[in-house]
């Protein structure tokens, strides 16, 4: 798969923007600018990753793609205990990167525990590259870095796998955590006698004995497109019928605004309620 920068949404997410301003930092500019034309032209053949480290290959002069390998320093087994004590301590951690977004403050959480998620330096961030250039990082590795921003805007996780935790580990963990929480309450018993009553069609959707926790699965939708996107512009007029279309329709697309922030708003509360076991109110 060809990467291609000309494709990258301009606005950046913030953890995206945060990734590239190291790079911004590099005080070899001719360099810096060679490495983005080779992002933006499509040399950068593939990327992947591979447990903590990034795996790219390059086209450059040669027949042969250069080979590039990109990691972090990881965290150890302890501190991430820690770390995931803390996000599971803030349900709306959870619930934003559930959703795609890294939290503002997620880097609270890691200075809490006397760590970065975030490379402080460009020094912090190992790489290595197949091509006979000694500097480093050579423009191969900076058009890798540059397109990794668009692969950490898809998925905020990439960064916490690049610190030792995949997705999959740091959900399960924190399912772990709320599961043991769960399991301090005293289960509740049903009766034989309550088993063996009738079935009373007036109350029959309701269902009043906890689930288990086990058994429920809270994610955010797997797409974005909501009920306002199938409705469309919302038809306005000032009451006799005298507003133009244009106007209307100007109207019609602020209000949809609105409301869609207002049901992205519900949305992550009602996420964060449910994770809380029904504690939050929207």
């Amino acid at each position: 798969m060809t990467y291609n920068l000309s494709e990258i949404n301009p606005e950046r997410e913030w953890w995206v923007q945060q990734w590239l301003d190291l790079l911004d930092k590099y005080r070899f500019k001719k360099r810096l600018k060679r490495g983005r034309n080779y992002a933006r032209k499509g040399n950068v053949l593939s990327i992947n990753f591979k447990d903590q480290k990034v795996l790219a290959d390059v086209q450059g002069t040669e027949d042969e793609p250069y080979h590039i390998s990109l990691w972090l320093d990881t965290f150890s087994e302890e501190d991430w205990e820690f770390v995931i004590n803390t996000l599971s301590e803030q349900v709306i951690f959870s619930a934003k990167l559930l959703s795609g977004e890294m939290p503002t403050n997620i880097e609270d959480v890691f200075a809490a525990n006397g760590l970065r998620l975030f490379p402080f330096s460009l020094q912090e961030i190992r790489s290595r590259c197949s091509c006979p250039d000694k500097a480093n990082p050579c423009k191969h590795i900076i058009a890798v870095y540059h397109l990794l921003g668009d692969r950490f805007a898809e998925d905020p996780f990439l960064l916490f796998q690049l610190r030792g935790r995949t997705k999959e580990q740091i959900i399960a963990a924190l399912r772990e955590r709320r599961a043991g929480e769960n399991a301090d309450s005293a289960p509740v018993k049903v009766s034989q006698k309550a088993e063996e009553k009738p079935i009373e069609i007036d109350n029959f959707w309701e269902y009043k004995t906890p689930l288990d926790s086990s058994l429920v699965v809270i994610s955010p939708p797997l797409q974005d497109e909501t009920v306002l996107d199938i409705l469309g512009l919302i038809p306005f007029s000032n009451g006799n019928g005298g507003t133009s279309l244009a106007k209307q329709a100007a109207v019609s697309e602020q209000v949809r605004d609105y409301l869609k922030q207002v049901y992205a708003t519900v949305s992550q509360n009602a996420i964060s309620a449910a994770m809380e076991g029904g504690k939050s109110s929207l």
